[in-house]
């Protein structure tokens, strides 16, 4: 069955251009109205323009997510023409890229607060009516660098983490509200991986062949609390687990036995996937209730 979004509103931020801009153009081949959320407004009023010449809806905003009272004023505005907001796509970011010893802490601040406090902005500013409406899909721009680590980006690394983390308690708190919150971790040849991959890599990293993921996301199909990497065409998810580990006791030596086992309880064999952070420790306290400790 196709995905259909006609009805549905959606709300994409950074997407005058690069991945943002694929992902508005692509909610929007798929019927959704789209509010094309951007600093620049000439590029705002392109990507608007493109939707408008395939047939779509489409309207520029122009503000930084930074910026919460414009923000605020933007979502105020979309509910008053357009009666409600279904989706939110969090993807505006920048890049402040250098090894943690030769970074300012200004720059470390500045790349935590365009990423993760601008998504916490804008998600703030729908939550209230996507809750009355009980319906919402909400969409936070992870990174692998966020879940793996990548040399040089330590303050990116540490913002799209965190965004992980809010991913999950929204998906937690808003799922009885019928609003799906998961995050993406996408490849793709933008501004931001110019000069850092080679003609032909970016070539096979067209930000539009990350889009259907957005598209799956924002539908009523969505799952929730997902971590979905897509690049080049490619799907997967990814997923933050816990090994079953071994229970060691507390006396004296805990430490030192925790030393010698330590690769044992690395093991990945049965690992598994918290349903929240509250599981670990239930977890842990039934492991030690089946020792026989108190």
């Amino acid at each position: 069955m196709p995905i259909d979004l006609t009805g549905r509103v959606a709300v994409v931020t950074g997407a005058g251009n690069g991945l943002g801009r694929a992902h508005a153009i692509a909610l929007a081949r798929h019927g959704a109205r789209v509010v094309v959320l951007d600093l620049q407004p000439g590029q705002a009023d392109s990507a608007v323009e493109e939707i408008r010449r395939a047939g779509g809806e489409a309207l520029a905003c122009i503000a930084s997510v930074m910026d919460y009272p414009a923000i605020e004023a933007i979502a105020a505005r979309v509910l008053r023409d357009w009666g409600r907001v279904d989706i939110l796509v969090n993807n505006a970011g920048i890049l402040r890229d250098k090894t943690f010893a030769k970074m300012s802490v200004e720059d470390f601040r500045l790349v935590v607060e365009v990423h993760l406090m601008g998504a916490v902005h804008c998600t703030k500013s729908v939550w209230g009516a996507m809750r009355t409406q009980k319906f919402g899909r909400i969409i936070m721009t992870s990174s692998s660098s966020g879940l793996w680590g990548n040399f040089g980006q330590s303050n990116y690394g540490a913002a799209k983490m965190a965004l992980v983390g809010l991913m999950q308690t929204l998906g937690l708190e808003g799922e009885k509200h019928g609003i799906h919150v998961n995050a993406l971790a996408p490849t793709a040849a933008t501004q931001m991986t110019r000069g850092i991959l080679t003609e032909q890599q970016l070539r096979e990293l067209a930000p539009e062949r990350v889009s259907p993921a957005i598209v799956f996301l924002a539908s009523d199909q969505a799952p929730n609390r997902a971590i979905v990497c897509a690049g080049a065409g490619s799907f997967s998810r990814a997923n933050v687990t816990m090994t079953a580990g071994a229970f060691l006791g507390d006396d004296e030596d805990a430490a030192e036995r925790l030393a010698e086992q330590f690769t044992a309880i690395s093991t990945r064999d049965g690992d598994f996937v918290l349903h929240s952070g509250l599981e670990q420790s239930t977890h842990e306290i039934t492991r030690r209730r089946g020792s026989g400790c108190r």
